[in-house]
């Protein structure tokens, strides 16, 4: 067995440069023991940012995905790098937007034509 010791000891977390902008982006390591590259001095309201995109950070230094809903509303949150990233494209967040926008760039490539100007006088309804 190890040594013990008074406080647990915590995963390091390092700071480099992002390859695609060279903006500064912080590499935490995850529960799963992988890394992920974190916005620094970032820290949003959880609710505030898609379930799947909430790093919580834990006691130990590491983070891990906080999909909980609806999250407590005074609860902050790590959000990636690659969100914040102006070099890179946002990911597909809200899937429905992204089919809305698509269905609207249709709707502009089609020629219909126009509607006809409204005439002066209602209808006789009866």
């Amino acid at each position: 067995m190890g040594a013990f010791e008074k406080t647990p000891s915590r995963f390091g977390s390092a700071r480099s440069r992002c390859p695609y902008c060279g903006l500064p982006q912080d590499r935490v390591p995850t529960l799963e023991y992988d890394w992920v590259m974190l916005e620094p001095d970032m820290a949003p309201l959880a609710h505030t940012v898609p379930a799947e995109h909430r790093w919580i950070e834990l006691s130990d230094g590491r983070v891990t995905v906080y999909g909980v809903c609806p999250p407590d509303p005074s609860q902050r949150c790590r959000i990636e790098h690659r969100l914040a990233c102006p070099a890179q494209s946002l990911p597909d967040l809200w899937p429905w937007l992204t089919a809305l926008r698509g269905e609207n760039a249709r709707q502009t490539e089609r020629n219909e034509p126009e509607p006809p100007p409204p005439t002066e006088q209602w209808p006789d309804a009866g």
